[in-house]
């Protein structure tokens, strides 16, 4: 279960940050932690510092200028948020995610001031949420700790599939493209904005509509054929 897992820290802002969360990670037995735009050149000293006796863990430590690069190859991505916003993105609790069907899964965390806009969670297929009093936010290192705690304090917990027919983060993240390519070819809407909603939407829809591959084949042959 520990070796599928991957931890991303999305445009983190604090090297000492960076480096607790690592740290916490290597106490619970994570290795895979990844950063996307971090504010700081990584690796860097403050960073390292922090991360105590895992300074092997932070030099491997890998950095992507976007989330789709960063989970290129996951299977699922789970979004952690203080709150649901307004997406319709299904919730998960952390027995549940020991149980997906996925090779690879990455646990996404937003920046320490802003947590994750909406067009970053639309990326996951699920929300992780840790309950605080009045929807209160978590420092990043604290909320990564408690994720790895309760990842591992179960790891027992049966690889049996919950959700065996749901589409995989690439063939979700590949169809979006491939419609956004073919609404852009025939302009769609040449106003940036509406375009990102678009897809958000798009994301959303599909995330939440229980579509599986069989009827994923079967839209792209009616889209090839209506554009032909």
């Amino acid at each position: 279960m520990k070796k599928k897992i991957q931890f991303l820290l999305n445009k983190p802002q604090l090297s000492e940050n960076i480096g607790m969360s690592i740290r916490s990670l290597g106490c619970f037995g994570f290795e895979d932690i990844n950063l996307i735009n971090p504010k700081k050149v990584w690796p860097n000293d403050k960073g390292i510092r922090a991360s105590k006796h895992f300074e092997s863990i932070a030099k491997k430590v890998k950095t992507f200028s976007s989330i789709p690069k960063a989970i290129a190859k996951s299977n699922m991505v789970i979004a952690t948020s203080v709150r649901r916003r307004d997406l319709q993105i299904p919730l998960i609790n952390f027995e549940d995610i020991e149980k997906l069907e996925a090779k690879k899964i990455s646990i996404l965390f937003g920046q320490e001031n802003n947590g994750l806009s909406n067009k970053e969670i639309s990326y996951a297929n699920y929300i992780l949420t840790i309950p605080t009093q009045k929807n209160k936010s978590l420092n990043l290192s604290h909320s990564i700790t408690i994720v790895a705690y309760m990842l591992s304090r179960s790891a027992s917990v049966s690889e049996e599939a919950i959700f065996p027919k749901g589409l995989k983060s690439e063939e979700i993240e590949k169809f979006i493209s491939y419609l956004m390519h073919l609404l852009e070819n025939r302009r769609f809407t040449t106003i940036k904005a509406k375009a990102e909603n678009l897809e958000l939407s798009l994301r959303s829809f599909i995330k939440t509509s229980n579509i599986d591959q069989k009827m994923l084949k079967t839209a792209y042959g009616i889209i090839k054929f209506l554009t032909k």
